[in-house]
């Protein structure tokens, strides 16, 4: 167990405790910082995860497989979250959940067929859009509501975006199921 892969754990044992801090924020007025908080330390170990990996040579199986699943974990969590405090349309939450759906589907085609599919620079602006929406979504300023909407629509457009850039990329996979 590598630290990356230590890295990408954290972040998943990370998420019951940033939902249960988001979901109560009611009991306590520090419960949304610490929620705040949380979201922004797992995210950095996302950035920080793969850059060890990458830079040290240590990338695994594990962590191939693990840290998306563990990005998708805590943004769908956190989205699906900020639908019940009000902050997020539930029809980009659709969109954005059923965009991992997809690409998690057509992973495990590719997978099945010994094609492994790396991570494109779209998922990644994506990843990171989503990312920085969360974070001000949980801010909640009205200040920042402007902002918040703007980054919103980029994430949802880049969600599209990516999905169309994977399957476009990879259709020769796709094919040879059909």
């Amino acid at each position: 167990m590598n630290l990356p892969n230590k890295l990408t754990l954290f972040r998943v044992v990370l998420v019951p405790f940033f939902v249960a801090f988001l979901l109560n924020q009611h009991v306590n007025e520090y419960f949304n910082i610490i929620a705040l908080v949380i979201f922004i330390v797992a995210s950095l170990t996302d950035l920080l995860d793969g850059k060890i990996a990458r830079k040290y040579n240590l990338v695994t199986n594990f962590g191939k497989f693990m840290d998306p699943l563990a990005d998708k974990l805590l943004v769908c969590s956190a989205i699906i979250c900020l639908i019940e405090l009000e902050r997020i349309p539930s029809w980009i939450v659709v969109i954005i959940i059923a965009r991992e759906f997809v690409i998690s589907g057509f992973r495990l085609i590719a997978s099945d067929n010994g094609v492994v599919i790396a991570a494109s620079m779209w998922g990644k602006y994506k990843t990171t859009f989503q990312m920085i929406m969360v974070i001000l979504m949980i801010v909640n300023l009205p200040q920042l509501q402007l902002v918040t909407d703007i980054v919103m629509w980029i994430a949802t457009i880049l969600t599209v975006v990516s999905l169309i850039d994977y399957l476009v990329k990879n259709k020769q996979v796709i094919g040879r199921d059909f």
